[in-house]
């Protein structure tokens, strides 16, 4: 990835917004976006808009609320990581030259799904019977039964990105007093050992990002520190003999661990230079298996860091430090987007209470329905 800056972020809070629609959400999200950049709407060449569950021909409806200027509108869809592949594409068409400056905008509205199925526990349609939540509970006994993980280790990380989320001004989950091991554990059980509090909620919300090249960046803001994206990959299953085909839900642990490994080859870095990492934590045990899966510890240590404290604020690597997925909110569309709003605060040195000191470089990582993974590292020029 050569000569792509992030110019402006922007968000709809992610929440409960009976009231607003994804135009409604779509629009605050861009226009922020646009305000920190320092730029119009006449000034986007292009724009790709991601979202899961909006009807056919949402993107370009919403795009509309922004102007009507002839630019080409892609949309993209890629589950969880729709708006990080809708950000990757962005980059990719700043990259080659095709344009200048490119719109992503990210929305939708979860509490408005309807989730239906009339198929039964059939083995062709078992990803209809069995939700995300007891698939990962599976992760997390098996993790127990190998490894001696605890409870206490997910309740930490989730308290962790409960604390981190109250510092998140469009963070959904902001507890008014701190969170504890002790109150994760007591919340509801979902599917053992995974309790709501070690869950992410539904949503609705917004993500946005202008991307550009650099010298715009500089000329539109020249005393704002520039932030790059250095390199971008998108990866699928990889067969290997012995391959589990368990369904669009999960999907197998290599994924990251081979995206990571060209991201970071891509960008001539390695896990230890990372200053801060967001990840998909759509329940506790995500974040602690791609510890390891991201390089960020060995095999095996993902337990003794959590007890040191590697990855909270003030650790060796912070993670989730906008709450992640289970505070912050995972609506589904605008989800990889918040990921690129956060880091880039971060890098800019303008995340407040919950900076980390002096960030230069961050990754985001995302999963899409367990069969797609995208990772984007970003650093501060």
């Amino acid at each position: 990835m050569k000569d792509v800056a992030i110019l402006g972020v922007g968000m709809h809070r992610f929440g409960m917004w009976p009231d607003r629609s994804n135009a409604d959400l779509g629009r605050e999200a861009g226009l922020a976006a646009l305000r920190d950049a320092g730029l119009s709407f006449r000034d986007v060449q292009a724009a790709y808009v991601g979202y899961i569950f909006a009807p056919v021909m949402s993107g370009t409806r919403t795009m509309k609320e922004f102007g009507l200027t002839g630019i080409p509108v892609q949309h993209v869809e890629n589950a969880s990581a729709t708006g990080s592949a809708a950000f990757r594409e962005a980059c990719l068409a700043v990259a080659s030259g095709r344009h200048d400056v490119v719109m992503v905008l990210g929305f939708d509205k979860m509490t408005a799904m309807i989730q239906s199925s009339s198929q039964t526990t059939h083995p062709a349609w078992l990803e209809d019977a069995i939700l995300p939540a007891a698939f990962f509970a599976l992760w997390a006994t098996r993790r127990i039964h190998e490894r001696g993980t605890k409870p206490e280790h997910l309740a930490a990380i989730a308290a962790k990105n409960w604390n981190n989320g109250a510092l998140n001004p469009m963070s959904q989950r902001q507890p008014e007093r701190p969170v504890t091991v002790e109150k994760v554990l007591g919340s509801r059980m979902v599917a053992w050992p995974l309790t709501t509090m070690m869950s992410c909620p539904i949503g609705d919300g917004a993500g946005a990002a202008i991307v550009g090249r650099p010298e715009i960046a500089r000329r539109l803001r020249p005393g704002r520190p520039v932030v790059r994206v250095t390199a971008s990959e998108l990866q699928t299953e990889r067969y290997a003999p012995g391959h589990l085909f368990v369904g669009p839900v999960v999907g197998p642990a290599r994924m990251t661990t081979d995206t990571s490994r060209a991201v970071y080859e891509e960008a001539g870095i390695g896990p230890e230079d990372l200053d801060l990492v967001q990840v998909h934590d759509a329940f506790a045990i995500e974040e602690l298996e791609y510890y390891e899966l991201l390089g960020l510890c060995g095999a095996g240590e993902a337990e003794a860091a959590i007890e040191r404290g590697d990855f909270a604020p003030g650790g060796r690597v912070p993670v989730s430090t906008d709450g992640g997925l289970i505070a912050r909110g995972h609506p589904g569309g605008p989800t990889g987007l918040a990921q690129i709003w956060e880091t880039t605060l971060q890098l800019r040195g303008e995340a407040g209470r919950r900076q980390v000191e002096d960030a230069r470089v961050g990754l985001c990582h995302m999963m899409g329905g367990g069969s797609v993974c995208v990772i984007h590292l970003l650093v501060r020029e």
